[in-house]
């Protein structure tokens, strides 16, 4: 699990910045990426969840819903009020679950990243279904196998990664 860390209000502000960036470049890179064939349109891999999850589990979750608000800013500005909504919507959503996980939860990271994925799936499809119709549930079997896989990989990769970024964070 990730620790805890006391900071100075200003080493929090600025570490949230650093993470929002990483956050925001995170998705920049996911958003040039190919969609992958089979799977419904918009379907990524959640690569900013590893950031979210990491600011839930180390400086709390008012930091990590910021850190989704800005990057959903991100993504209204660059693509559009649909796609805004629906990241704002799964990045909220993810974010509660994850932290929820990660305070409450006997789950190792990878559980935590597959939690959520499922939260950030099951988010936008209620949001798909609010702007488009109820047809958007026939998506559901692909989202949940794809939240699997998806939410190891990033779980995997926060595991990997925690040393280097406790580092950072130590005071």
């Amino acid at each position: 699990m990730t620790k805890s860390f006391s900071l100075s209000a200003a080493k929090k502000v600025a570490f949230c910045g650093l993470l929002a960036a990483l956050a925001i470049v995170l998705t920049m890179f996911e958003n040039m990426l190919p969609e992958i064939p089979l799977l419904p349109p918009g379907c990524r891999l959640g690569l900013s969840n590893i950031v979210t999850m990491f600011c839930a589990g180390t400086i709390g979750l008012p930091a990590a819903i910021c850190i989704a608000f800005l990057k959903s800013g991100f993504v209204f500005l660059t693509r559009g009020i649909t796609a805004g909504l629906m990241s704002l919507s799964g990045g909220i959503f993810s974010t509660l679950i994850m932290w929820l996980c990660l305070k409450y939860g006997r789950f190792g990271m990878i559980g935590v990243g597959i939690c959520g994925a499922l939260a950030h799936n099951a988010a936008q499809l209620f949001m798909a279904v609010l702007l488009t119709s109820p047809a958007v549930f026939s998506y559901t079997p692909f989202l949940i196998l794809f939240s699997i896989p998806a939410g190891a990989a990033t779980g995997t990769v926060l595991r990997f990664a925690l040393p280097v970024l406790n580092r950072m964070v130590r005071p």
